[in-house]
Parts: structure tokens; sequence; C-alpha cells
């Protein structure tokens, strides 16, 4: 980006705040539409001021200063009174800043115009100082009232967690396992069940369905009107399911779990339609924790 001068910088500002007269906007216009660099510090200038045009308020000059005014110019009818914007740095705007901002709608033959040099910087030493306040007053927000800002730019609350001690593997579960087997047979397949959890893994050891047929697993129990389905069994060595969880835990450990051969896919209706060819029951492998003891 090239270099500019001073007073290109005050210009651009001046044009993104609104206060330059026909001839100095076309003349801003036209440096735009020749400059990209250009352009792009006034589009600058334009995004600071967007964010503080939503943070100032107005203010009228007091009573006062336009009698003031009207007896230094000789006027006896009062002007249409000129709302000034309040930068939010004070509440309190200064009888100087007044006479400055009423300067345009009185007689310009008694007042004495600002060269466009001088005011420039005023507006650049304004702008900078309204820029600083609003930061400052953001940082405050951030900190001491965080609510009153959108969830966008919101500061994130740090979430204090309390650190654990990881669980040690005399915490685990208990486990069970039941061998699913033909009578003096050897094992077809071999089920285990998370005591805590009630999932279960089936693992094919030595069956093969035949073709057109599908093995599917069912929780016989005294406890229940009629055997339910655990699904199908899978092609694959092992098979997983977390649908033990629906069941009470000791109907889980007392049942016992057989294999039937179904059509393709499983029963069509829930039901059995084959004896169990493989079965068993459960069997406690690693005991549940013992709670610690209180000291």
């Amino acid at each position: 980006m090239m270099a500019y001068s001073d007073d290109h910088i005050a210009l651009a500002a001046e044009y993104a705040l609104g206060t330059l007269d026909a001839e100095e906007r076309a003349q801003v216009e036209t440096m735009m539409s020749a400059d990209q660099d250009f352009t792009a510090m006034v589009q600058s200038w334009e995004h600071k001021l967007g964010v503080l045009n939503q943070m100032v308020g107005s203010v009228e000059p007091r009573p006062e200063v336009w009698d003031r005014i009207r007896a230094t110019v000789g006027h006896s009818e009062p002007q249409a009174p000129i709302v000034l914007p309040q930068a939010p740095s004070s509440p309190i705007t200064t009888p100087v800043e007044e006479w400055a901002a009423v300067a345009a709608v009185v007689d310009n033959s008694n007042v004495i115009r600002l060269t466009a040099n001088v005011r420039r910087w005023r507006t650049v030493a304004t702008l900078t100082s309204a820029i600083a306040a609003a930061l400052v007053a953001m940082i405050g927000i951030v900190f001491l009232l965080p609510g009153l800002l959108p969830d966008s730019i919101r500061r994130p609350r740090t979430q204090v967690v309390e650190a654990r001690a990881p669980r040690s593997p005399a915490a685990a579960s208990a486990q069970y396992v039941a061998v699913l087997q033909k009578e003096g047979g050897s094992p077809a397949f071999i089920l285990t069940v998370d005591g805590a959890t009630r999932n279960f893994t089936i693992r094919r050891v030595d069956a093969s369905a035949e073709p057109g047929k599908s093995f599917e697993l069912w929780l016989i129990s005294d406890k229940l009107p009629r055997p339910r389905s655990l699904g199908v069994i899978g092609g694959d060595d092992f098979t997983s399911r977390p649908v033990l969880a629906s069941f009470d835990s000791d109907v889980v450990k007392a049942a016992t779990y057989a294999v039937t051969v179904e059509q393709a896919g499983g029963s069509p209706d829930g039901n059995p339609h084959s004896a169990p060819v493989f079965s068993g029951k459960l069997i406690e492998t690693v005991p549940p924790a013992a709670p610690a003891s209180g000291r």
C-alpha cells in the first residue's frame, strides 16, 4: 500500500464520518475510483466507525448556548436545533465543541471558520479518542458484565473441572461368560456380558449356518412368558449389542441363552422356529470391585 499524507488519512476519516461537503465528497469518490488502496483505507474507517455508531447516543446543546450564539451573530429568531453526536468517552459536550458544531448554521460572515487542515486534525483526534474509549468500555463489559454482550462475542467462561484419579483396574464391573454348545459337544459360541452396562458380545467359535439360514440368539427365563430375541448373530467372528440393558439384572444373570436356526435375516415374528441347537448359562468370571473402605 502506498504512503498517504496526514491530510489524506483525515479526508478518508471525514468521508466515513459524513462531515465533508459535496465538493470534498466528490473529490474523495474520484480518488476511490482510481486508487484501490485509498478505497481500502476509507472502508477501514467505515468499519471502525460502524462499531462506534451503535454505542453513541445523541445530545442537544443547552439552551443558554443557543442564546449566546444568537446574541453573538445578531439573530433574534431561534434556529432549528441541531443534535450533536455524543462520544462514549464523555457524556458532557463542552461549549467549544458546541460552538464548532453549530457554526455551519449561523451567518458565516460573523463566525471565524476553522481551516480544513485544523478541522481534519481535530476530527482524527476525536475519532481516535472515541475508539480508545469504546475499547476500554468493551473490555470493562467483557470482564464485569459479560451477560450484556451478544453470544457471538461473549468471552467464554472457564469451567473448573475437579481432577479425579484415573479409574484403577480393580474398579472394573463384574464380567460374565457363557459357553453355548450342544450337550457334550465342543463350544460353538462364547457369550460375554458386562455387569454394569449389560452390553454383550458373542463370539463365533465353531459354528456355520446353512445356506439361506441364520443363527439367532435368545434369552430364556422363567420370569418371562416367552423367549426374547437378542438378534441375529452376524457373519463376522464377533457380534456386539446393548439390548440386554432393557432387562432386569437378575434376569440377565440367571437366564439361559440359546441359539436357534432361523430363515435368512432371523425370525419374522419374534418367536423361535426351531429347537435350540446351542445353549448355555452365564458364570461370573470377574467379580465387581469391593467398595472403598472409609477412613
